[in-house]
């Protein structure tokens, strides 16, 4: 995590008002974005475009360079969300010391090496040791590592970190499973492969406690 915080008000988000006059039906979406992060990017996307050789000018592309500026901050905005923040505004004192699985997590980022996206499912689990968290939070906490550039190995260990420093349970275990459309889209183009992480920490480097989280990511419910 950057050790320079960004603003929060930084930070796009996305809500919807009543307004009888529009044409979606009584709602108006209302987006909020950095507009100087906008202004600079979007002749840099333009740029882009005529240097590919297409007309920044003709039709369905006169907005594009705007679109694709709001677009990066928002792929981009988990640098200015702090995950150690998010798991301590709901922490818990609780006597629970069985593990705590919140799987299938879906998870969305862009490869750092060519800005391409690699999609899939987080897995992560804590042992409590005095404190639980809201179980919102955790699929927040792989929200806020994935939404930044990123590489797979890294976003595994930084989830585990930011739980394990927080939450100072008795072990985290984390598995992402992601199709990068780095290597789907170009260079090898093999479209199925799938890549699997993981990392663990204090109680589940024990095998049997590792194993017996293996086999419950695994379980369907019934």
């Amino acid at each position: 995590m950057s050790k320079k915080k960004r603003s929060q008000d930084s930070v796009p988000r996305h809500f919807y008002h009543a307004d009888e006059d529009n044409n979606m039906g009584g709602y108006e979406r209302i987006e909020h974005y950095n507009p100087e992060r906008i202004e600079k990017l979007a002749p840099l996307y333009r740029e882009v475009l005529e240097i590919l050789g297409e007309d920044p000018n003709r039709e369905g592309l006169l907005d594009t360079p705007k679109r694709m500026a709001k677009a990066m901050q928002y792929l981009s905005h988990g640098h200015d969300l702090d995950p150690e923040r998010i798991l301590k505004s709901a922490m818990f004192k609780e006597d629970y010391k069985q593990m705590v699985i919140v799987k299938d997590i879906e998870i969305f980022s862009l490869c750092e090496h060519h800005m391409i996206p690699f999609i899939g499912k987080a897995h992560v689990a804590y042992i409590p040791d005095g404190y639980v968290v809201g179980l919102s939070k955790i699929p927040r906490v792989v929200d806020a590592f994935a939404r930044r550039l990123q590489v797979q190995e890294r976003l595994t260990t930084e989830i585990k970190e930011a739980i394990y420093n927080t939450l100072k349970p008795m072990g985290v275990a984390v598995v992402i499973e992601a199709r990068h459309l780095c290597m789907a889209m170009r260079g090898i183009q093999k479209q199925n492969s799938v890549t699997t992480t993981s990392d663990f920490v204090g109680a589940f480097t024990v095998d049997r406690t590792r194993q017996e989280f293996l086999h419950l990511i695994d379980a369907k419910l019934s």
